[in-house]
């Protein structure tokens, strides 16, 4: 096994994230100031640097939506990363935080964390069928 898993590298930037923001957990007061950082830093952000902010603030949010909704980082169908919720949802918390950075406040990671537990009252609807 190499010396750090995916997944620990996932925890590893998110935890790296949570100490910048000086926050305490992974939970619903951290993605606001998670908003909250994300609007101050938008407008100072180099396209240079845009993916590597994205790939550590998107750890961020999604270890909050791991610990807050008792997720798991998983691999979603189209390959890419993000957090399943009761073996059903998949949210891409990376996606979430470069559509803040690109829109602002009207794609708030806040509004998009408030509205899982609606999203998880509403049970899936899987097609077995290409349409």
């Amino acid at each position: 096994m190499p010396p750090e898993s995916p997944l620990a590298s996932l925890r590893a930037a998110a935890e790296g994230v949570r100490q910048q923001l000086q926050v305490n957990a992974f939970d619903a007061a951290a993605v606001q100031r998670l908003s909250d950082f994300i609007e101050q830093q938008r407008p100072s952000i180099k396209d240079s640097e845009k993916q590597g902010v994205v790939t550590a603030l998107g750890c961020f949010l999604g270890q909050c939506l791991v610990d807050t909704y008792s997720g798991t980082w998983a691999q979603g169908p189209d390959k890419t990363t993000g957090v399943g919720i009761n073996r059903a949802y998949f949210f891409n918390p990376f996606f979430r935080v470069s559509e803040q950075l690109a829109k602002g406040e009207a794609e708030s990671v806040v509004k998009f964390f408030a509205g899982i537990p609606e999203r998880l009252a509403i049970k899936p609807v899987r097609k077995n069928w290409i349409s």
